[in-house]
């Protein structure tokens, strides 16, 4: 009797553990893209997004692991034509610093330093190719800039979604990419094909040609927040030097 109830109980248990296995790559790759799409439904897009996060960077160089947090607001723009964002990357440590931009305009500013840094987003691209700042201004077309496979394992601990990515087309700041995608906003997407809910991203993990490698997690997520556009403008303060935009930037 015992062994019967047993059998019975594995029998159970065959297709939950079957199911996340079997979930097919273009299913996560469509509930990670589609809210960031054009031509998504209104009530299904992700407009702009808010979160706290944690970052662990590994510098290759000398083998030293860096310790980060802060808040972030992204504010995503779509046409038929292009796709952008606008976002503030906020850090508390391990300093004092913000990263802004208004879509066309990047700021670097560290108040410690009394110094801001502006580039041109659109001459960074061209020149310098995809970078670890901006990637998540193209969610929504990330299979037309990389290649996207499974990561292994593919699952995490929790049962999301591991993606790993190359560009493809060179980049002085990333060799791969690896996204953590929420197992719920894939369900939500095959059992009811809606987006919109959640959002997909819990973690990323940049490598850069150096070996550099960047960790980003994120917490208490919150989505169409209807943020204010003036979240995304940097007003110099009285006193900070604008330095030479040309000047290489280290993220």
């Amino acid at each position: 009797m015992l062994k019967r109830l047993l059998i019975s109980l594995l029998l159970l248990f065959v297709p939950v553990l079957s199911s996340a296995t079997d979930i097919k790559l273009s299913d996560v790759i469509t509930a990670l893209e589609t809210p960031f799409k054009y031509q998504t439904p209104a009530d299904e897009k992700i407009g702009d997004f808010q979160a706290d996060f944690l970052q662990q960077s590994r510098i290759a160089s000398i083998g030293r692991t860096q310790r980060g947090e802060g808040s972030v607001q992204f504010k995503f723009i779509s046409s038929a034509k292009q796709s952008l964002a606008k976002f503030r990357w906020e850090y508390r440590k391990p300093s004092v610093q913000e990263i802004i931009s208004d879509g066309k305009t990047l700021w670097v500013y560290i108040p410690e330093n009394l110094q801001v840094i502006a580039s041109d987003l659109e001459k960074i691209d061209a020149e310098q190719g995809e970078n670890p700042v901006t990637f998540l201004s193209g969610l929504g077309q990330l299979s037309h800039d990389f290649s996207i496979e499974w990561n292994s394992p593919r699952l995490t601990d929790s049962g999301d979604y591991r993606l790993f990515l190359t560009p493809l087309n060179p980049s002085q700041f990333i060799t791969q990419i690896e996204i953590v995608v929420s197992r719920d906003a894939v369900n939500i997407w095959l059992k009811q094909h809606k987006t919109g809910k959640i959002f997909p991203i819990i973690a990323t993990l940049v490598t850069d040609p150096s070996g550099n490698r960047t960790a980003i997690e994120f917490k208490d997520i919150k989505i169409n927040q209807q943020l204010n556009d003036q979240l995304f403008s940097f007003v110099r303060p009285p006193g900070v030097e604008l330095v030479d935009p040309g000047q290489q930037l280290g993220f």
